[in-house]
């Protein structure tokens, strides 16, 4: 009998990840002793995924708010500067946000709205309409935004986070004055150095500023990008991918770990004989359908993965093969016409109509975003994730 299953995903334990621990050896230790005591076996192109979390944990990529301040200083001048199109997150910005305040005299906060870059709404856009407000030219004061839209609490957090943003900024012994608008340039009238701390848009929003005569532009990119009085960095990314580790500290996004992934698919090729994928995860890429929030607070989905994850899937669509191609078939003759058409497809399916409907994203991204889902952000105790099956197909 032929297999029954598909792609299968398992959350795989390991032991609690401090800084120093030797995190290839665990995460290869750890996938051999589930597989035997679960008694699974280990096959060639599984991928190993390590959630980033943990990576950064064990190579001690962390940095206090004192540090923050310092650099935000020395790089935006500690007087007032424009903070623009931040996220509303207690765990990713708010604790960056403290940093900040403690660096500069004023803070001039932007938000975007009716909500932030990830989808965290401040209003609704039923709310805008009814008001008569265009998102894409009005700029609103904090007291227009309440008078227009009062209080607007996070539906999941229960968060009012213009109220928390301010409160935060004054507690850190800076003032603090919001506006909401959604073009770079319309902080300039309040500030000529800009802090813009949104992530996937972050190089326009630059661009703008600088094109509109903005004296000193940063990005959260450009913050700990080099250790600060001993801190913990990332180079490529400063700030970006950081997330609360305690009320003082931050954990960045881990340093290069293309050494690691490449050191445990080494180390599982050794002990199992099977060449097995690796990557490190962070957050998926995918939307929340009720709250409307965009997962992926992170810079990217995989910073490091081994060579077997480039690319994009490669598919054809069964539902359109069966309405079309092989309409008159059915049972065993159209199982059949069906594997045969896959056995025999192109390399690159690009363009073809019997791919149509496939999802045309990367590798790492739909695997980094299986991951996510499988591992979750709580108290499951799996940063490690097993995938099995996934460039399986029906012929298989």
């Amino acid at each position: 009998m032929g297999r029954k299953t598909g792609t299968i995903s398992r959350g795989i334990r390991c032991p609690i990840i401090r800084e120093g621990d030797d995190i290839a050896g665990i995460v290869v230790n750890s996938v051999i002793e589930a597989a035997q005591c679960e008694g699974f076996e280990l096959r060639n192109r599984d991928v190993v995924a390590v959630t980033e979390s943990v990576v950064a944990r064990a190579q001690g990529n962390y940095a206090s708010v004192e540090a923050i301040a310092a650099d935000v200083k020395a790089k935006l001048g500690g007087e007032t500067v424009g903070v623009i199109f931040p996220i509303l997150s207690r765990n990713r910005f708010a604790i960056c946000l403290r940093g900040i305040a403690m660096g500069v005299k004023k803070i001039v906060l932007m938000l975007t709205y009716p909500s932030d870059e990830v989808g965290n709404a401040l209003v609704s856009l039923d709310q805008l309409d009814e008001a008569g407000i265009n998102p894409y030219t009005d700029v609103l004061t904090e007291a227009k935004y309440r008078e227009l839209f009062g209080e607007n609490p996070h539906p999941f957090t229960n968060v009012d986070y213009v109220k928390y943003y301010g409160d935060l900024i004054r507690s850190c012994g800076a003032e603090a004055e919001i506006i909401l608008a959604n073009d770079p340039r319309a902080i300039l009238p309040y500030a000529d150095s800009v802090l813009t701390c949104d992530i996937h848009t972050r190089a326009r929003t630059k661009r703008i500023l600088r094109a509109a005569g903005a004296k000193c532009v940063c990005g959260l990119d450009d913050l700990l990008n080099a250790p600060v009085n001993g801190s913990g960095y990332n180079e490529k990314y400063g700030l970006l991918g950081s997330n609360k580790s305690t009320e003082d500290m931050i954990k960045l996004f881990p340093q290069d770990c293309f050494d690691l992934v490449e050191s445990v698919q080494a180390q599982l090729l050794e002990k199992t004989g099977k060449h097995i994928e690796v990557m490190v995860y962070g957050d998926g890429a995918f939307k929340d359908p009720v709250g409307k929030i965009w997962e992926l607070a992170d810079p990217v989905v995989a910073p490091a993965y081994t060579k077997g994850l480039e690319g994009t899937p490669n598919e054809l669509k069964l539902k359109y093969l069966a309405d079309n191609d092989f309409a008159d078939l059915k049972g065993e003759e159209l199982k059949n016409a069906i594997e045969a058409a896959i056995r025999q497809k192109d390399n690159d399916l690009v363009g073809s109509m019997a791919s149509q409907g496939t999802t045309p994203r990367r590798l790492t991204d739909l695997i980094g975003s299986l991951c996510d889902l499988t591992s979750g952000s709580g108290d499951k105790g799996t940063p490690i994730v097993l995938v099995q099956g996934y460039f399986d197909n029906m012929t298989d």
